[in-house]
């Protein structure tokens, strides 16, 4: 047994065979009690290890979540009596001696994975909560990910650096939570959103290689992925390419998912922008699904079907898909014209002897579908041989927008196949080439896709001015199942580079220098070029603990109104604490 302390000799989840004999001094709560006559009674009690099953003298009076040590010798169960569903089932504790620490009222739930409880319920008891063995089996693990990634960093030359809590307004799109000053009346400091403009200044002062595991707060709306507050692995480096970048942070995401499963996860697949958006629908593709979206341009190219005459046709296979009944592709037509198509084509694959209202395929199956009756005999053929449909598959079609196409299908690819986060293999993939703005604002300036800093495209920039919208950066994607993990780029070093952006984007000299001018007066000084990454440890730690909500492996989250349970926070501030901070609030 490991973890002795002067309290006790080890921890009860630990103790097994190779203890039979020894005194042992176990300290925990109690987890259950049950009665074997008016003088026995089994106590299991459990530690953040595990539980161990104790025999002590039914006249102590003990209760559920009483804190105690207990002591005695290991001894072996009698036979048939082993609990093959604990890790400490073949052994127990008798001739016991217990000491109450301290007492418990009975807790508002029962502490165990199998209790349905209510999440403000949780929330605000949760110092109790915490006590149940999958929180913390997470929280564990979170620990075990963030030291993998630390030993990473480390052993690739990086140097962790603390930035400033305290900051001031950046130019990230998010919104800032800020700080009124008490020196500095009607003045205001910002929590960071992320240590961006920091550490590029690390770099300017030389450090070469920095990361940090750094907290970031954005005031922005809360969801399964997103807390007001959240943790990240942020680095940056000099002297280096994208590929240099992705080769530091596959090695520390790769660590991490060994660390935590025991297996190294395959090299992470790599894909431009727009590939990821033609053959999945989405910047974040789950790859764990097996079916891409095709391109069924040419299929219908002559079509004289005006449900097909559109710039795009994209199609899906569906495995087994044509077992599903007509009300739920109803729902499906109407989920896709929901996400903004302008409607759902679907064809059932069934063999030759379809059935009645089936047209059928020179390459041996029947097309079952409103539309397959006015469909040729080569766009039926073309359907099927594109998609590469069997019989019992579904295939589906949107015809519209490109982009609107691919992502219409590429969502409801992820919701038929209906896998939960932690489901399967973890399938990591980089995404790059993404593209410099994403649209033409109102004010006929690009909009940027990314903070102003990020390098364009060496092959692209000098259309800069004529056509923005092509115009690809030399930012990237980190997706783990489906989840957005983080992003970085390449920096802009290069003065006059970083005034063409400013330029196209709309920003004076002027303005420039009033939101930049620190970072901009410092890179006069001789900036090396950089580029930098960042990704969310909770989203990470959700997917390899199998949750779908970072608040699960989160000690202390908040409600997705932003609410603590636990705190009450938010709170308002005594007259006194805004009068000596010079802030005035309205009335509510």
């Amino acid at each position: 047994m490991t973890s002795a302390t002067s309290m006790r000799t080890g921890l009860c989840g630990e103790v097994g065979p190779g203890d039979v004999g020894s005194h042992v001094r176990l300290c925990g709560w109690v987890a259950r009690r049950r009665e074997h006559g008016e003088h026995l009674a089994f106590v299991d009690l459990r530690d953040r290890s595990g539980v161990v099953q104790c025999v002590v003298d039914g006249s102590v009076e003990l209760r559920s979540e009483y804190v105690v040590a207990v002591s005695g010798v290991v001894r072996r169960r009698p036979a048939g009596m082993e609990n093959p569903s604990l890790a400490t089932g073949e052994v127990e504790i008798g001739d016991c001696m217990v000491e109450v620490l301290s007492v418990a009222e009975p807790p508002p739930f029962l502490v165990e994975d199998r209790a349905d409880v209510d999440e403000v319920v949780r929330l605000r008891h949760r110092y109790v909560d915490l006590r149940r063995p999958r929180m913390q089996a997470n929280l564990r693990l979170r620990a075990v990910a963030v030291s993998a990634i630390r030993r990473a960093m480390d052993r690739q030359g990086f140097c962790e650096v603390e930035t400033p809590l305290l900051w001031s307004p950046t130019p990230e799109g998010a919104r800032e939570f800020a700080v009124p000053s008490r020196l500095h009346r009607g003045d205001f400091y910002v929590l960071p959103q992320s240590p961006q403009i920091a550490k590029q200044l690390l770099m300017v002062g030389g450090f070469d290689r920095y990361y940090q595991i750094a907290r970031c707060l954005r005031d922005e709306d809360l969801r399964a992925d997103r807390q007001f507050e959240f943790t990240q692995l942020d680095m940056e480096a000099s002297f280096v390419t994208r590929d240099d970048v992705l080769g530091f942070v596959s090695e520390a995401v790769l660590d991490a998912a060994e660390a935590v499963t025991g297996t190294r996860p395959r090299e992470i697949d790599r894909m431009s922008w727009a590939e990821a958006l033609d053959r999945y629908g989405t910047d974040k593709p789950d790859l764990r699904i097996e079916t891409a979206l095709v391109d069924l341009g040419a299929v219908f190219a002559s079509t004289s079907v005006r449900a097909f005459a559109a710039p795009a046709v994209k199609g899906l296979r569906v495995p087994g898909g044509s077992q599903l009944s007509r009300s739920r592709l109803d729902s499906l037509v109407e989920r896709a014209k929901a996400l903004g198509a302008r409607g759902l084509a679907w064809f059932r694959v069934g063999p030759r002897e379809g059935s009645e209202g089936s047209e059928g395929s020179e390459e041996g199956f029947f097309l079952d579908s409103p539309l397959a009756r006015v469909l040729s005999g080569p766009e039926r053929d073309g359907l099927v041989r594109v998609t590469g449909a069997r019989p019992g598959d579904l295939v589906l079609a949107v015809a519209d927008e490109h982009r609107t196409a691919c992502t219409v299908l590429g969502q409801l690819r992820v919701e038929l196949a209906g896998k939960p986060v932690g489901e399967g293999p973890y399938r990591y993939a980089w995404v790059v080439e993404f593209p410099l703005f994403e649209a033409i604002g109102a004010d006929g300036h690009p909009v940027p896709a990314h903070h102003p800093f990020t390098m364009p495209n060496p092959e692209d920039i000098d259309r800069m001015e004529s056509d923005p919208l092509s115009v690809r950066s030399q930012a990237y994607d980190l997706v783990l199942n489906g989840w957005e993990l983080g992003s970085g780029s390449v920096r802009i070093h290069r003065p006059d580079v970083q005034a063409r952006v400013f330029k196209a984007l709309g920003i004076s000299d002027e303005e420039a220098e009033a939101r930049f001018g620190f970072l901009m007066g410092a890179f006069r000084y001789g900036a090396p070029p950089h580029a930098g990454f960042a990704f969310g440890i909770d989203r990470l730690a959700a997917v390899l603990a199998g949750e779908e909500s970072i608040r699960e492996v989160i000690a202390f989250p908040k409600t997705q109104s932003g609410w603590d349970p636990l705190t009450g926070a938010p709170k308002a501030l005594s007259a006194s604490s805004l009068a000596e901070l010079g802030v005035r609030v309205p009335a509510r």
